[in-house]
């Protein structure tokens, strides 16, 4: 899922790039001895959506074609996360993350005949988790889709920012095969992924209801089971890996509602050959969402929707950022009562908080319990958003319109 952080993602690449000016941002491995500049979720909300298309019905999806941009709508991502060991029984966790924004709506996207001239602005996520030396770093880039320097095509399947990139092959009928690069400073990772599955349609049909207004909804599919193998390299050490990945894709174009405070989302891949995603949204009221959701698949790809009635996320204990002392989730317990599912995740690592634009959680995990009382166990990522923020977003977005 994780449709908000990638809409908050998107629209702050935005405001950066054009109040800023800055076309290009590198984060860094945390150092928690300095602050650094942070904006609320309510800092990303607002602007003017006339003129793109809205998730608002169901639609036809159409392979591979979908999996390449969607200019007419404002915002989408193409999101990548895995857990990987090496050779030699070292754990990793790893978030490759593109995002795209629309500066102009479709209408005025003509004309601009300079080489430097661009209607979207692309945004990356990069982080390792290091399991062993207990070690995350986490690395942001920013750049305009003009002059090769960042965007996303369908046939050949491709999205880059600079040396970043996924390419794919996804001939209709065939397994999808994508390979993941990204390098900075001292870590790289590159991999190759291959689905397992068939392509799982979020919601209704691919129709994620996010809020009760007409298009605060997006179109949502996986890829849950994704084989992967390749090589991980931590400053002169590499590392030959292999394990499980999971894709994400999005597009949308509405803001949402000012009562969010935040959202959890979980996706895990369990040895039964089941995969689960569930998020819920937390609003201003201390109250979840009746429209969070989640899908959980079958061994044989078989995807049954669940509403917010269908499970149960309880907190078993906290974490406290070293930044600023921000309080996040730290274990859980899920349950699916009506699959017997009942499980306990649990971070690889405590401090996989991302220092970039937007300050937020987001690590692997791995989880164990039971499924119709036979033991199981699973491993997965986990994203919290919006601990530590005061205000909504009306309140912060009217002070600065």
């Amino acid at each position: 899922m994780s449709l908000f952080l990638r809409i908050v993602g998107i629209l702050l690449t935005l405001a950066v790039l054009v109040w800023a000016g800055q076309w290009y941002l590198v984060g860094q491995a945390p150092d928690h001895t300095t602050t650094e500049p942070r904006l609320s979720l309510g800092q990303a909300l607002g602007g003017d959506l006339a003129g793109f298309a809205r998730a608002d019905r169901p639609r036809k999806f159409r392979f591979p074609d979908d999996h390449g941009p969607h200019p007419n709508y404002r915002t989408e991502w193409w999101y990548y996360t895995g857990n990987l060991k090496s050779t030699e029984g070292l754990h990793f966790g790893f978030q490759l993350t593109f995002f795209r924004t629309a500066l102009n709506a479709p209408p005025d996207r003509a004309g601009r005949t300079s080489a430097w001239g661009t209607q979207d602005v692309y945004m990356a996520h990069f982080a390792l988790s290091d399991v062993a030396a207990h070690r995350f770093y986490a690395f942001q880039r920013l750049s305009r889709a003009a002059f090769g320097l960042a965007g996303a095509s369908a046939a050949p399947f491709r999205v880059w920012l600079e040396d970043w990139s996924v390419t794919g092959e996804t001939a209709v009928g065939q397994p999808v095969s994508m390979q993941l690069s990204a390098e900075e400073q001292d870590v790289a990772l590159d991999l190759r992924l291959v689905s397992d599955k068939p392509i799982v349609l979020h919601g209704r049909n691919g129709l994620s209801q996010k809020g009760t207004a007409a298009g605060q909804a997006s179109y949502y599919y996986s890829l849950t089971r994704l084989r992967s193998a390749g090589v991980i390299r931590l400053g002169d050490e590499e590392f030959q890996v292999q394990g499980l990945s999971w894709m994400d894709r999005e597009w949308s174009t509405s803001v949402l509602g000012d009562a969010l405070q935040g959202w959890d989302w979980f996706a895990l891949q369990l040895t039964d050959g089941q995969e689960l995603m569930v998020y819920q949204v937390r609003q201003q009221s201390g109250d979840i969402h009746p429209l969070s959701s989640g899908t959980l698949v079958a061994p044989d790809g078989t995807p049954r929707t669940l509403t917010a009635a269908d499970f149960q996320i309880e907190v078993l204990q906290t974490w406290q950022s070293p930044a600023d002392g921000t309080a996040y989730p730290a274990k859980w317990r899920v349950r699916i009562p009506g699959e017997a599912i009942d499980l306990t995740i649990t971070p690889y690592m405590a401090d996989q908080e991302m220092h970039t634009l937007i300050r937020y959680w987001e690590g692997a995990v791995r989880a164990s319990g039971t499924v119709q009382g036979r033991p199981l166990e699973g491993a997965g990522y986990v994203e919290l958003t919006g601990y530590g923020e005061k205000e909504t977003g009306a309140a912060v977005f009217g002070r600065m319109s």
